[in-house]
């Protein structure tokens, strides 16, 4: 269904951002009333490439993508998660892992999708991955960047101290205190001041930044943990995914998924292509610029 809401952002960002969105019906929920709408670009045509975000992205960032492999003869559909972007954004979803990896699985067959490349980033690694394994054949190509899809009990300090209930909500949705930061600390290059605000624009309010904090809470570092067990699943199905052609671009200098998960990340896949950037953040795409995005071109053209 078509449903334009890039008409809602500020001028200058919508210029950055050139896309039509369309919306598709999630299914309710036990404790969400009615279906909620997940916001997605379907830019292009020929073969297809899902982009999948992380936290505390949207479809924004993949926006140069979009642009370039839509000129190169790719269909790029690249979903906001539900609870980011312009996605709805229910207070009383179930933000899991699990229903995730579900909700791009029914967008997906909505739009009778039948083979796919991804591009992943951030928790987008994990959503894809999971996708991915429930779907090897499906699966053409892999790009990873900056992203992990297994666990691991590695986390920054300054996220483990605002995972704590109360505290780290408060600090999140309330001071902004992941979103804000993220913009400055995850790039090496400071972005301009259009796509700072394009990043930010949709979480501006304790209401808007629910996805964030509930990401930050579905970390798993336990056993425990609700996700713990879907990660599992989704690591041991990685196996499925070693024959295709993988490639992993990365920033060095990311505080986040640092050089330890690059190097787990080549003994999953000790054939893929590497493409370290030994100078750049967390946000790869932002300060790698016209370089990265020719590594990630001559992958998915080759």
């Amino acid at each position: 269904m078509y449903r334009s809401r890039a008409s809602e952002l500020p001028t200058d960002v919508r210029i950055e951002y050139p896309f039509i969105g369309y919306t598709f019906d999630q299914p309710a929920t036990e404790t969400s009333e009615g279906p909620v709408q997940m916001h997605y670009v379907d830019e292009g045509t020929g073969p297809v490439v899902v982009m999948l975000h992380g936290n505390p992205t949207w479809s924004f960032y993949y926006r140069n993508v979009i642009k370039r492999l839509t000129g190169l003869g790719f269909r790029c559909i690249v979903p906001d998660h539900v609870g980011c972007g312009l996605s709805d954004k229910p207070q009383d979803y179930p933000y899991t892992l699990k229903r995730r990896i579900e909700d791009v699985e029914r967008l997906l067959d909505y739009l009778d999708i039948k083979s796919f490349s991804l591009i992943v980033h951030d928790w987008g690694g994990a959503i894809g991955c999971g996708l991915a394994g429930r779907r090897p054949e499906a699966l053409e190509k892999l790009v990873l960047l900056n992203t992990a899809a297994f666990l691991s009990k590695r986390i920054p300090l300054r996220i483990a101290s605002i995972k704590v209930p109360l505290l780290g909500e408060a600090v999140i949705r309330g001071l902004n205190g992941f979103a804000g930061p993220a913009a400055v600390m995850s790039v090496k290059k400071p972005l301009t001041d259009t796509v700072k605000k394009g990043m930010l624009v949709p979480y501006r309010n304790w209401s808007d930044r629910v996805a964030v904090w509930n990401f930050v809470k579905d970390i798993p570092l336990r056993e425990g943990h609700p996700t713990y067990s879907t990660l599992a699943e989704v690591e041991v199905n990685l196996s499925k995914l070693a024959d295709k052609p993988i490639q992993i671009v990365w920033g060095g200098k990311d505080f986040c998924f640092n050089m330890h998960f690059y190097r787990r990340w080549q003994t999953i896949f000790p054939k893929a292509d590497l493409k370290l950037f030994p100078q750049h953040g967390h946000y790869i795409l932002e300060d790698g610029g016209e370089e990265v995005l020719d590594a990630i071109a001559q992958h998915l053209t080759q």
